[in-house]
C-alpha cells in the first residue's frame, strides 16, 4: 500500500508489534549473564576471556544507539526499524551456531549493532502514535518494557541454559524477530515526519568520534573492576581515550549543520532535566537489579534460576502500576510525580537493612518490590516530561539520547555498586573483628558453645577449639558481606533522595484532566 493511501493504525496494535521487537533486544542484554560459564566450557574459553560475550555487546550497542535518530532520518523510520529487527534476528541465530569464543564475539558485536536502534525507534514511535493527552499512558507502555525484560533475562537465562542449551538463549529470537517484522510492517505507519530526509553528507568525524568516545567508556564501565579500576594501565588509557573522545565529539557536534545527535535539544529544559532524571533511574535499577541476584547466590546458595525469581514479582508489580500512572501523569504534575517515585524507591532500598542471615525467599521478593515501587511513576513521568515539549520531527533524534542516557546510568550504577560492595566489605569486617577478642562476652560465650558442640563429637579439646574459631570466622565473613550489600543500598538511598529534592524544582508539563478519563 503506498504511503498516500496509508491510515494510522491503532495506537495499542502499533505499541504492541514495536514493543515486541524491543523486549527481544533489551532481553538480550541481560539473558547472558547467567550462561556465561556453559558458554565458556562449550567453546573452549576462559571465564575471563568469555567476559567479552557480554562487553562486545554493550560496547557496540551503546555506539548504535545515539545514532539512532541519525539513520532514522537517513532510511526513514519504520525502514530503519525493521531493518534492525531482521539484522538482530540474523545475528541471534549467527551467535546460536557460533562454534568459536572469536566468531561469537563477532556476532554479538554485530548483534549489538543491529540492535542499538530497537530501544529509541520504539519508543518514538509509540509517543507518535498517542495523541498529546495520552502520552503518558504511551510511556506506560514503553516502561513495561524496559522494566520487565531485564528482570525476566536472568531468569529465562538461567531456566534455558539449565534445561536446554546456552545456544537457544540467541535461537529463540529468531521465531521472535520474524513475527515482529512482519506486524511492524503492517501495522506501522511513518508520519510526514519520519519518513527518509536529506541528512546531508555523512559526519564521518562524528561518527567516529562518539564511537570511540563512547566505546571506550563502555569497555572502562565493564572491566573495571575486573581490572582493579585506577590502579590498571588498562583502564587509564581507556578513560583517557573516552574522555578526549567525547570532548572532541560534543565540540564538533555543536558546530554541525545537521549533527548525527542533536545536542541541541539539551537546550530545552524539560527534556534536560528529564534526561539527568532517567539517568539515575537506570542507575538505581539496574544497579539494583544486579547486586540482590548476587547476594542472594554467594550468601544464600541460590542458584541462576532462583534468585531470578527473586526479582520477578517486581515486575509483576510494575506492570500492574504503569497505566494507572500513564493516566494520573494526566491529572498531576510530572516533576511531583518523580519526586515521589524517587522517594518511594529510596525507601525500599532502606528495607534491606531487614535482610538478616536467616532471610528466607518470600521476605526478598517483598524487598525487591519495596525496591521498585517508585519505578512506574519515574519511567512514565520522566517520558512524559521530556517529550513535552519535542516536536514531531525531533522525536527519533530525542529518543535516541533519552535511551542512552538511562543506559549509561544503568552502566555507571552496576560499576559502582559491584565496587562499592567489595570496599564495604572489608570495612564491614574490620568492625566485626573488633569484637573477636577475650574482653567480648559474647565472643567468649560463642567460642564456648562451638567448642564443646566439636568436643561433642569426639575432637580433642585443643583441636576443636581451633575449629569453632574457624567456624565463627565463616560467619564473620559471611555477616560482613551481607552488612556490605546493604551499605550500598542505603548509599543508593540517599543518592535518590537528593534527586527527589532536584525532581521538584523541574519545569511543570501541560496537564489534560479533561481527557483522562480516555
Amino acid at each position: 500500500m503506498s504511503d498516500a493511501v496509508e491510515s494510522p493504525k491503532s495506537p495499542l496494535l502499533v505499541s504492541i508489534a514495536v514493543s515486541l521487537a524491543a523486549f527481544m533486544e533489551v532481553l538480550d542484554t541481560t539473558i547472558a549473564n547467567v550462561a556465561l560459564s556453559n558458554i565458556a566450557g562449550a567453546i573452549g574459553a576462559t571465564s575471563e576471556e568469555s567476559t567479552w560475550v557480554l562487553t562486545s555487546y554493550l560496547v557496540s550497542n551503546g555506539i548504535v544507539l545515539p545514532l539512532s535518530g541519525w539513520f532514522s532520518n537517513l532510511m526513514g523510520r519504520k525502514n530503519f526499524f525493521i531493518f534492525c529487527i531482521l539484522g538482530f534476528t540474523l545475528t541471534s541465530f549467527l551467535c546460536g551456531i557460533s562454534t568459536s569464543l572469536p566468531m561469537l564475539i563477532v556476532f554479538r558485536l554485530l548483534q549489538g549493532l543491529t540492535g542499538g536502534g530497537l530501544q529509541p525507534t520504539q519508543q518514538a514511535i509509540i509517543k507518535d502514535s498517542f495523541p498529546p493527552e495520552k502520552l503518558g499512558m504511551a510511556f506506560a507502555i514503553t516502561g513495561i518494557t524496559t522494566v520487565l525484560a531485564p528482570i525476566l533475562g536472568p531468569v529465562l537465562g538461567g531456566y534455558i541454559t539449565d534445561n536446554f542449551s546456552w545456544r537457544w538463549i540467541f535461537f529463540m529470537n529468531v521465531p521472535v524477530g520474524l513475527i515482529a517484522a512482519y506486524l511492524v510492517n503492517i501495522l506501522v505507519v511513518d508520519t510526514p515526519e519520519s519518513k527518509r530526509q536529506d541528512t546531508g553528507p555523512v559526519d564521518y568525524i562524528g561518527l567516529s568520534l562518539i564511537a570511540l568516545g563512547l566505546g571506550a567508556l563502555q569497555i572502562v564501565l565493564d572491566k573495571g573492576q575486573q581490572e582493579d579500576w585506577f590502579d590498571s594501565s588498562f583502564i587509564v588509557s581507556f578513560s583517557c581515550i573516552s574522555a578526549i573522545g567525547l570532548l572532541l565529539a560534543v565540540y564538533w557536534l555543536l558546530k554541525q549543520k545537521n549533527p548525527v545527535i542533536e545536542l541541541k535539544l539539551f537546550k530545552i529544559p524539560s527534556f534536560n532535566m528529564s534526561c539527568w532524571m532517567i539517568f539515575f533511574v537506570g542507575f538505581a535499577l539496574y544497579s539494583s537489579a544486579t547486586i540482590l541476584p548476587m547476594l542472594v547466590q554467594m550468601n544464600f546458595g541460590y542458584n541462576a534460576t532462583l534468585s531470578g525469581f527473586v526479582l520477578s514479582p517486581s515486575g509483576v508489580t510494575s506492570i500492574l502500576l504503569m497505566p494507572i500512572v500513564g493516566k494520573l501523569v494526566s491529572n498531576v504534575q510530572a516533576k511531583y510525580l518523580i519526586a515521589f517515585g524517587m522517594l518511594l524507591n529510596a525507601l525500599g532500598m532502606l528495607a534491606t537493612g531487614f535482610i538478616t542471615p536467616q532471610t528466607d525467599y518470600f521476605t526478598f521478593t517483598v524487598v525487591r518490590i519495596l525496591q521498585t515501587i517508585g519505578l512506574p511513576f519515574l519511567f512514565v513521568s520522566c517520558g512524559t516530561l521530556a517529550f513535552s515539549k519535542i516536536s514531531a520531527e525531533n522525536s527519533s533524534n530525542a529518543s535516541a539520547i533519552f535511551c542512552l542516557m538511562r543506559n549509561l546510568g544503568g552502566s555507571v550504577g552496576i560499576s559502582l555498586a559491584t565496587s562499592l560492595i567489595t570496599h564495604c566489605q572489608q570495612i564491614e569486617q574490620s568492625n566485626l573483628v573488633q569484637h573477636l577478642t577475650n574482653a567480648d562476652p559474647g565472643y567468649q560465650s560463642t567460642l564456648a558453645s562451638y567448642t564443646q558442640k566439636i568436643m561433642n563429637l569426639g575432637v580433642p579439646s585443643a583441636q576443636a577449639a581451633n575449629s569453632a574459631m574457624g567456624q565463627i570466622y565463616k560467619e564473620l565473613i559471611h555477616q560482613a558481606s551481607i552488612l556490605a550489600y546493604r551499605d550500598v543500598y542505603n548509599l543508593l538511598a540517599l543518592l535518590l533522595m537528593g534527586v527527589a529534592v532536584i525532581a521538584l524544582f523541574m519545569p511543570g508539563n501541560k496537564l489534560h484532566k479533561k481527557n483522562a478519563s480516555a
